[in-house]
């Protein structure tokens, strides 16, 4: 896994009357939009002893798979949150750490309901059941008979009105199964309902009779699967949605023609015998571009427009988990061979899932291609804070008319051509400057010697 960033988060150690000194290591906060994490696995098991630098655990991020790393010498007591548990808010203790490990056997029995909180009081016993009072028989229609295979609900175990003492994660749990905190019996410190115990209990069913309908489609359930939202695409989701609808967008779509840089493209992968993309060339195209028309390569803020000096060219890559976009940072100062190393580096971490945070979290100016999948054009939405991105387009042959010094003989010509459409928004980027942009990057991509210099 990634050597990630110290990410050890930690709460102020406790000193409980009937437990030895230790410290609550807690969920960190390992990017900025992080407030929930999925603890993937644990590299030390109870008992172990750690040291200042050492990698405890894995979490999944809202964009990567990141080392947890320990800055306190000492031995991992307990683990509070067991490996594959989905979305720990940022805060909530997840290990205990002692400096001596003789002190490991203390903490046996403790839990997380433990080291989040005190025990709470036993709830009050539920006052004795009154005998109902005989019901006369009713002719049974065809929905009840449809209800009457239902099972009835668990009887309440709480009284009625009673405050029902639950730790959040067993609160969360029971309303995405449908359980009512009132019949699940605690087991947790003075009857507090802990999340076993709601996975546990049997499921309350809250339907009414005119749904009764419904039960003659659950045959067809078997024609879908559910597929859980990972981190990753959950963020993206939320951000684009965001995006598109903060962001005035508009679009500017141009065509250029590619033959003389897949030309360049090929002599230079025969010198140099390396694996430079059209892409790669691409990215140099749009950092000179973005020199030459600054404006597109600044951010919105509320008072001011910030306007950035280096050419950060996020690049988007899909992956397993969601749309991940890598920077390559100064893409303006180097040469297509590092960018081209950068990418390769950079995607393939991506796709593993080991790219840090530094390496994703930024960037001025993005760039989308598609055109490797047959798409001919498409826009994209802008990834805020930029002010910018460059939907890539497929390249395909047409015929044009010939602006040579043939044209005469030959007034017809079959060029290789390739449309790029710009998102900008329309708050710093007007639509002059937009096509003022996009004629710098034709310029570079129709002379691509421009790119070398």
């Amino acid at each position: 896994m990634t050597k990630a960033l110290c990410a050890c988060s930690r709460l102020v150690q406790r000193r409980l009357s009937t437990l030895p000194p230790h410290t609550l290591l807690a969920m960190p906060a390992l990017s900025p939009t992080m407030t929930q994490g999925n603890l993937a696995s644990w590299k030390k098991k109870e008992g172990e002893e750690v040291a200042a630098g050492d990698v405890i655990a894995e979490v999944e991020t809202d964009k990567a798979t990141v080392d947890y790393e320990v800055v306190d010498d000492g031995f991992l007591a307990k683990i509070l949150v067991p490996e594959g548990t989905q979305d720990v808010k940022v805060g909530t203790p997840v290990a205990v750490l002692v400096e001596d490990g003789s002190l490991t056997a203390a903490f046996k029995d403790f839990t997380l309901a433990g080291a989040t909180s005190t025990p709470a009081a036993a709830p009050a016993a539920a006052p004795a059941p009154t005998a109902a009072p005989a019901i006369p028989a009713a002719p049974v229609s065809a929905a009840t008979q449809v209800a009457a295979t239902t099972p009835a609900p668990p009887p309440p175990i709480q009284a009625a009105g009673a405050s029902i003492a639950a730790s959040p994660l067993a609160k969360k749990l029971a309303a995405q199964l449908g359980v009512a905190l009132s019949t699940v019996r605690g087991t947790g410190p003075g009857g507090r309902i802990i999340a076993a115990d709601v996975s546990e209990a049997p499921i309350a069913v809250t339907e009414a009779v005119e749904a009764a309908p419904a039960a003659a489609l659950s045959a067809t359930a078997a024609d879908y699967i559910d597929i859980p939202h990972s981190n990753i695409r959950k963020v993206t989701a939320k951000n684009m949605l965001k995006n598109k609808n903060d962001n005035p967008h508009y679009y500017v779509t141009m065509e250029v023609c590619m033959d003389e840089l897949v030309e360049l493209r090929k002599k230079t992968n025969e010198l140099l015998g390396a694996k430079i993309s059209v892409n790669d060339f691409i990215i140099k195209a749009c950092a000179k571009a973005l020199k030459e028309v600054p404006v597109c390569n600044s951010s919105w803020r509320d008072e001011y427009v910030r306007q950035y000096s280096a050419a950060d060219i996020s690049v988007a890559v899909n992956t397993e988990r969601g749309l991940l976009t890598p920077i390559v940072f100064s893409a303006d100062s180097k040469s297509i061979v590092e960018i081209a190393a950068d990418v390769k580096s950079l995607a393939g971490k991506a796709k593993e899932g080991k790219l840090k945070p530094d390496e994703f979290l930024g960037g001025t100016f993005t760039v989308s291609n598609l055109g490797m999948f047959g798409v001919k054009q498409f826009t994209a939405i802008i990834n805020a804070p930029q002010a910018c991105i460059l939907a890539v387009g497929g390249t395909k042959k047409v015929v044009v008319p010939n602006e040579g010094p043939t044209a005469d003989t030959v007034p017809f010509v079959v060029k290789s051509m390739m449309s790029v459409t710009l998102s900008s928004d329309h708050r710093l980027v007007d639509g002059v400057m937009a096509a003022t942009w996009l004629q710098s990057f034709q310029k570079h991509i129709e002379n691509p010697l421009l790119l070398l210099l």
